[in-house]
């Protein structure tokens, strides 16, 4: 659902989707081929939310900010399952893993990857290309270039995912037993193996 709060009401580009269970509200703008999972939280009341092309917030994520904050995810950014993200500046192409919460006015250089279940104090600022895990968060090493191509195949997943919404998602009654000739499992997706570099 989408709400607005006192003048502000949300900007979402058509070609993004955002899943009715989702809940955008206020000051917040989203850019092209977004995905926003059911069950995120996008509250921009105290301050904005700007979310570019090509990013995708995951189920149950949370993005919220203190007061006069702007929390900008930039091009590509990838926000796990679960992630909370508190008034921070979330770099071009990065990942940041499922339960993952970061605080305010950290500041991701692009290319981060952040491992799940990690805690990002605020006021952290990390180079681009760091990997970053713990609780308290470290910096542990660079990013490689298979890393980021690796992470870079699993966004464009999502990139691909708000025209497929669009075109095949609907509300429906669940069938009660599996159709002849269906296989209980259909891989709709090429594995990542599967995926060559550049796909």
């Amino acid at each position: 659902m989408v709400y607005a709060y006192k003048d502000f009401i949300p900007v979402i580009d058509p070609s993004s989707f955002v899943h009715p269970q989702a809940a955008v509200t206020g000051n917040v703008v989203i850019g092209k081929n977004v995905y926003i999972g059911p069950g995120a939280a996008i509250r921009g009341d105290w301050g904005g939310i700007v979310i570019e092309d090509g990013c995708n917030v995951q189920e149950n994520c949370t993005i919220h900010m203190f007061p006069g904050i702007t929390v900008v995810l930039k091009e590509n950014a990838h926000i796990g399952h679960g992630a909370v993200i508190h008034g921070a500046q979330i770099g071009k192409n990065c990942l940041v893993g499922m339960n993952s919460i970061i605080m305010d006015e950290v500041v991701l250089g692009d290319e981060c990857i952040v491992g799940a279940l990690s805690f990002l104090k605020a006021g952290e600022v990390f180079e681009a290309r760091s990997l970053i895990v713990g609780n308290p968060a470290k910096r542990t090493k660079a990013v490689s270039d298979d890393m980021i191509r690796w992470k870079t195949a699993g966004t464009r997943l999502y990139q691909s995912l708000p025209a497929d919404m669009r075109a095949s998602w609907k509300e429906t009654e669940p069938l009660r037993e599996i159709p002849p000739g269906r296989p209980a499992q259909e891989v709709l997706y090429r594995t990542w193996e599967e995926m060559k570099p550049g796909d």
